[in-house]
């Protein structure tokens, strides 16, 4: 038997940084292998090579297959990958991130555990929404229903933009096709920024289920996530696409949302104010580096990182 390859796995210095990469690719009814670095998606229309460290996260679809050889480059490349329903508007899985460090998800739980700090990182969620409301002055419940009415209001804003007849919102889970076009773009561009947010809070390290708005739920804190751009580009994006007509609002809210999350660097952006929102406004966003140390430590007595593959024997006293 051959080995299949002999390539060495990327370092995290050498890997594609998560903003730098595109926001999402869309596969189904394929089989998904592998051709030296890239991924290879092959169909009845022929071969398609995407380089895997140029993708954020690679959405499979139904009728999709993928090789043992394609997962392996995905993760050596540190790609997100996620199976879901189809045109995307179903979750089922997802795979590992990009970095090796622990850096981010511990000042996330540390965040997350305490009562106070995790009100704190809710309010500073609200006020990336509301940046001239004083959200010191209202409980989670008073937050809640202000954000309920800003999305109702860019409901109404967006039909009357687009002309696209709005009766509300409308979504029966397992019945997607019986809505109407804007209810479906709606849902459609949802999911597309759960897999934005998922792949991005997976590749800085975080903990897709330690919510500070959303809990009890395995993706809180991508849910969380994804709400700080659905008013701004999700919605509009989808009143976009359903004022294109019925046929396939789906594929067209995808494509439209793919083209404005690039445009708007999105990725960049959320990689950002996830840093700020888990580590503090004086965190250097920019720089980035430290969580993609591959190192690991030891955790002493006082809470000290002591270092790994050191023989530890002769400091214990039996």
């Amino acid at each position: 038997m051959t080995t299949v390859s002999k390539r060495r796995a990327s370092t995290p210095r050498e890997l594609t940084r998560v903003g730098e990469r595109l926001s999402f690719v869309y596969l189904e009814r394929c089989v998904v292998h592998r051709d030296d670095n890239a991924i290879t998606a092959e169909d009845g229309e022929g071969v398609r090579h995407i380089p895997g460290a140029t993708i954020g996260t690679l959405l499979l679809g139904p009728g999709t297959r993928v090789t043992h050889q394609a997962m392996s480059v995905l993760g050596e490349c540190g790609a997100s990958v996620v199976w879901v329903g189809e045109q995307g508007v179903r979750f089922y899985a997802a795979g590992r991130g990009l970095t090796r460090s622990s850096h981010l998800v511990e000042a996330q739980a540390k965040a997350w555990a305490n009562r106070q700090s995790r009100l704190d990182v809710a309010r500073a969620m609200y006020r990336m929404r509301f940046p001239d409301l004083d959200v010191e002055r209202f409980g989670r419940q008073e937050l809640l229903g202000k954000e309920g009415k800003r999305v109702q209001a860019c409901y109404r804003a967006e039909a009357e933009r687009t002309g696209v007849p709005w009766h509300g919102r409308r979504y029966t889970p397992g019945h997607h096709d019986n809505s109407d076009a804007p209810n479906k773009a709606i849902t459609s561009a949802a999911q597309c920024f759960y897999g934005v947010a998922h792949a991005v809070a997976t590749a800085l390290g975080c903990s897709p289920g330690l919510g500070f708005v959303h809990s009890g739920h395995e993706r809180g804190f991508v849910m969380d996530v994804a709400d700080l751009y659905k008013v701004e580009i999700g919605i509009p994006v989808a009143f976009d696409a359903a004022a294109q007509g019925e046929e396939d609002v789906d594929g067209v809210t995808r494509r439209l949302l793919r083209d404005r999350i690039n445009q708007e660097k999105l990725l960049d952006r959320c990689v950002d104010d996830i840093k700020r929102l888990l580590l503090g406004q004086g965190h250097d966003v920019d720089d980035g580096r430290e969580d993609e140390a591959d190192a690991v430590g030891l955790v002493g007595d006082r809470g000290e990182l002591l270092e790994a593959g050191r023989d530890y024997s002769h400091e214990v006293v039996w």
